[in-house]
């Protein structure tokens, strides 16, 4: 220190001796805080619908990530069916997606629209089948499509199946054939189509987020739900949306 009559000062290796000081003490909180299970920890077991990549919801798991450091995802993308049954499995502790109508499961984030979509050019046979293009099965919209095509007594046939939501969209826009997506989901790309193609009505799916029962208490699994469901159902909204003002 300097010292006159007058005052006391911090020479410059003190002020630097305090810096180092604020640093070890920072260090031996984060430390603390990590040891004791203060903050949400270790590694989460994710799965995510392949189509809500379109929306919100990877910026909320990135915004997640950001505020706790210390959860590790491993994160899998794929169908909503297949994604059921890695979390029945128990190969999950989490999955965001489509569940089955009737479903009571899980906890409801939004519940939409199934709706048909093509291109604004889509004119749909009279005297063939209707072209699909689907998901493989295990593929709720699928049977939902197949399901409100046979009440109708609409003849149908697979004209392509699609591994990914990125290859239904391609297809669907280059004229294959017609898909069904929830109507907040439906990308740029593609249209939905009125009452004037005299396609069925295929009613509501829900989008959910469900727990592994094995794991729902950990503090990561938990921090993540409220997470999701504080974000609420604009979180499941495509981006286009905020585009259109809707």
């Amino acid at each position: 220190m300097l010292r006159d009559t007058h005052s006391v000062s911090l020479t410059a290796d003190g002020e630097a001796m305090i810096g180092f000081a604020r640093n070890i003490l920072a260090a031996c909180e984060q430390a603390a805080a990590y040891f004791t299970g203060s903050r949400p920890s270790g590694r989460l077991r994710i799965g995510i619908s392949d189509d809500l990549a379109l929306t919100r919801l990877p910026q909320i798991l990135r915004d997640f990530r950001r505020d706790n450091p210390l959860v590790d995802f491993d994160l899998t993308v794929d169908q909503s069916g297949l994604l059921h049954q890695r979390l029945e499995s128990d190969k999950l502790d989490v999955f965001i997606g489509k569940r089955p109508s009737g479903e009571q499961r899980g906890q409801l984030v939004k519940r939409d629209r199934l709706v048909w979509v093509g291109t604004p050019s889509t004119k749909l046979p009279t005297a063939r089948p209707l072209p699909l293009v689907v998901y493989p099965a295990p593929s709720l919209s699928r049977t939902e499509m197949r399901r409100a095509l046979h009440r109708a007594h609409v003849p149908y046939r697979s004209a392509c199946v699609c591994r990914g939501v990125n290859g239904l969209i391609a297809a669907v826009a280059v004229g294959i054939g017609v898909s069904a997506l929830a109507a907040s989901l439906v990308p740029a790309q593609l249209t939905t189509l009125g009452p004037g193609h005299r396609l069925p009505e295929l009613g509501t799916i829900d989008l959910a987020l469900q727990t592994n029962p094995r794991t729902a208490d950990r503090p990561a699994v938990r921090a993540l739900t409220s997470t999701v469901l504080a974000s609420g159902s604009r979180s499941l909204t495509a981006f286009r949306d905020e585009s259109d003002g809707t």
